[in-house]
C-alpha cells in the first residue's frame, strides 16, 4: 500500500483534478471534496486543513453560497485583484 499524501498534497491535488471544465476552483460541497477528505482521512476535519493552508498562502478560499471555493493561489489572481481595486475605492 502506498504512502498516504499530505493535507496539502490531498487539497491541491482535488483542486486540480474535481475542478470542473473552464473553472479554476472547486465548491467544497458540490465536488465532493468534502466528504473525500473525511474518507481518506479517517474523520479528520477538512475546514481546519483548508484554513491552516490558507493562512500559509497554499491556497485560497472565497466563500460562495452553500459553502466555500478553493484555489490554487496562482488561479486566484483576479479574485484579489478585484478586492485590490474595492479597497483602493474605499481609500483603504
Amino acid at each position: 500500500m502506498s504512502e498516504k499524501l499530505s493535507h496539502e498534497e490531498f487539497i491541491k491535488k482535488a483542486i486540480v483534478t474535481l475542478r470542473a471544465k473552464g473553472y479554476k476552483g472547486i465548491h467544497t460541497v458540490y465536488s465532493g471534496f468534502n466528504t473525500a477528505f473525511k474518507k481518506y482521512f479517517d474523520n479528520e476535519n477538512p475546514v481546519e486543513a483548508t484554513n491552516k493552508l490558507a493562512k500559509e498562502g497554499k491556497i485560497v478560499i472565497r466563500p460562495v453560497k452553500g459553502g466555500v471555493m478553493l484555489y490554487l493561489p496562482e488561479d486566484a489572481t483576479g479574485v484579489s485583484a478585484a478586492a485590490d481595486e474595492a479597497l483602493k475605492k474605499m481609500g483603504l
